[in-house]
Parts: structure tokens; C-alpha cells; sequence
């Protein structure tokens, strides 16, 4: 199983972006998804979850600016974030956690991809 997170780059304040995340490989079912997001110095930090039924979760600090959606049958999570600010530069992941056809639940991360919000 693997997750692939693309769509990071260089944007204005203001502006916008929208990260994608699919995952692949041997799925039987994906519950929850998530997008988490660490910059320089930093702890990670949730920005939003979703579950298999569609309900969002948003960390306070995108709450309004951010919508994350789904497509299930897809596997894949959406993250559209309006209103950048530099305080949202950071490297994006992507975590989902998934059942395989062997019947081991567990977490999987996708790799980082990089959000730069410029002044």
C-alpha cells in the first residue's frame, strides 16, 4: 500500500492551491484520512481529517479556508486551501488508515510535499 500526495508549490498570500493524495496497492477499505502539515522548527499538526462517510474535521487555524473532500472509490483525498498565508508554508502530508485484503489495519503515510506561501 502506498500514498502519493502531489499538487504543493509556490503561491502569493491569497491565493490558493489544491493538494491531492491517492492511495493505492492492496485495499480492501480506507477509513479515516487525514492531512497533517509540519514547517521549520515546528511540531506536526492535524489540519483536517475525513472519515469514510465524509465528515470534516479542521484545525481552527484553516477553519474557512480550507475543504477537504473524498472520493472513495478513488481512494483518494482533496485538500483545497483558499486565503494562503505565510504562516501555512509547511511540508503537507497525507496519512490514511487502511485495511488490506490480508486483514491488517494499520496507518500509512504518503511522502511530503511542499506548500511555500510568500508575502
Amino acid at each position: 500500500v502506498q500514498l502519493q500526495a502531489y499538487g504543493g508549490g509556490l503561491v502569493q498570500a491569497g491565493g490558493s492551491l489544491r493538494l491531492s493524495c491517492v492511495a493505492s496497492g492492496s485495499i480492501k477499505s480506507v477509513r479515516n484520512m487525514g492531512w497533517f502539515r509540519q514547517s521549520l522548527g515546528k511540531q506536526r499538526e492535524l489540519v483536517a481529517v475525513i472519515t469514510s462517510g465524509g465528515i470534516t474535521n479542521y484545525a481552527d487555524s484553516v477553519e474557512g479556508r480550507f475543504t477537504m473532500s473524498r472520493d472513495n472509490a478513488r481512494n483518494a483525498v482533496y485538500l483545497q486551501m483558499n486565503s494562503l498565508q505565510p504562516e501555512d508554508t509547511a511540508v503537507y502530508c497525507c496519512n490514511a488508515n487502511i485495511l488490506d485484503w490480508v486483514f491488517t489495519r494499520k496507518d500509512y503515510w504518503g511522502q511530503g510535499t511542499l506548500v511555500t506561501v510568500s508575502s
